[in-house]
C-alpha cells in the first residue's frame, strides 16, 4: 500500500500562509492520502534539524515561509542532502520586490503577526471607546488606560476616539451638576484621570452652534452663560476632589489636546 504524503509546513510565524498555498496546490491533484504537519514560530536550527530527521523517514515535502536567510538556507541544504523536496514560498516574492523597490528586506520574523496584533489592539481600543463613551457603563472605568471627565462639549468623545486609534483604551464621564457622578470614578487611580475644561465664552459659542444644528433656539438654558459657569464650577470642584490633572481644550485641535494628555500620563506614571 502506498505511503501517505506528509507535508511539513515550517514557518517563523503561524504557518497559515504555507498551509493555504499547499491546500490550493494539492487540490489540483487526485490526492486523498495526505497529512499536514504545521510547525509555527520556528526560530532555531535545532528545531529545523529535528523536523528534517523526521521528514527523511517519510514520503514527504517541506513547505516553508521563513524570512531569516540562515534558517531558510539550512532547510534547503539539509533537505537536499536527504532528498526531500522543498518549496520556498517567500523568496520568490521577496527577491523581485527587493529589486523593484530598491530596498533590502528587514529579514525579521513575525512582522505580519506584529502588524496584525497592532491592528486588533486598535480595533479593541475603538470598540472600548464606543462601549464606555459618555458614562454608558461605569464598569469600564477600572479597565480603561485613561478616563476623561468634563462637561458637555469639551471634546471627550473625539479625544476618546483619537486616542483609541493609538491603541489606548479610553472611557469618558460627563459631568452634570444635577446628576451625581458614578462612585466608581473615586476608585480609579487619579494618575489615569484627565479633567477637561474650556473657556466659557468659547463654550457658549459652541453650544449655540450645537442648538442651531438641532433646530433649537439659542436661548435654551444649555447655552446660557449662567448655566455654563455653573457647570464649569461644578466640574472644577469635582476634578479637585479627584486630584486629577486638568487641561484647557479651548481653541485646541483634538490632536493637540491628545498629545498633552499623553505627555501628562507619561509624566505622572514615570
Amino acid at each position: 500500500m502506498e505511503k501517505n504524503l506528509l507535508v511539513y509546513i515550517l514557518s517563523d510565524s503561524i504557518g497559515e500562509t504555507g498551509e493555504q498555498v499547499l491546500r490550493a496546490a494539492i487540490s489540483q491533484f487526485e490526492c486523498k492520502n495526505f497529512q499536514i504537519k504545521r510547525f509555527p514560530y520556528i526560530s532555531d536550527e535545532e528545531h529545523i534539524m529535528e523536523i528534517i530527521n523526521e521528514a527523511k523517514e517519510e514520503k514527504s515535502i517541506i513547505v516553508f515561509t521563513m524570512v531569516v536567510p540562515e534558517l531558510r538556507n539550512l532547510i534547503i541544504n539539509e533537505a537536499k542532502k536527504n532528498n526531500i523536496e522543498t518549496v520556498d514560498i517567500m523568496t520568490p516574492l521577496i527577491d523581485p520586490l527587493k529589486r523593484i523597490l530598491h530596498q533590502e528586506p528587514k529579514y525579521e520574523s513575525g512582522l505580519i503577526r506584529k502588524l496584525d496584533e497592532k491592528y486588533f489592539k486598535k480595533v479593541e481600543a475603538i470598540e472600548f471607546a464606543v462601549k464606555y463613551d459618555d458614562g454608558k457603563d461605569p464598569r469600564g472605568l477600572k479597565k480603561a488606560d485613561i478616563v476623561l471627565v468634563g462637561i458637555s462639549r469639551t471634546s471627550k468623545t473625539p479625544l476618546s476616539m483619537y486616542l483609541a486609534h493609538k491603541n489606548i483604551k479610553v472611557a469618558n464621564v460627563p459631568l452634570v451638576p444635577e446628576v451625581p457622578v458614578t462612585e466608581e470614578i473615586f476608585n480609579v487611580d487619579p494618575k489615569k484621570i484627565i479633567g477637561l475644561t474650556t473657556n466659557p465664552i468659547k463654550l457658549n459659542e459652541i453650544r449655540q452652534e450645537r442648538l442651531k444644528a438641532l433646530g433649537l433656539g439659542s436661548e435654551a438654558n444649555y447655552a446660557s452663560m449662567d448655566r455654563i459657569l455653573k457647570e464649569l464650577d461644578y466640574a472644577e470642584s469635582l476634578m479637585k476632589r479627584l486630584g486629577c490633572p486638568i487641561i484647557d481644550v479651548s481653541n485646541k485641535a483634538v490632536e493637540e489636546s491628545a498629545n498633552i494628555i499623553l505627555n501628562i500620563i507619561r509624566t505622572v506614571n514615570k
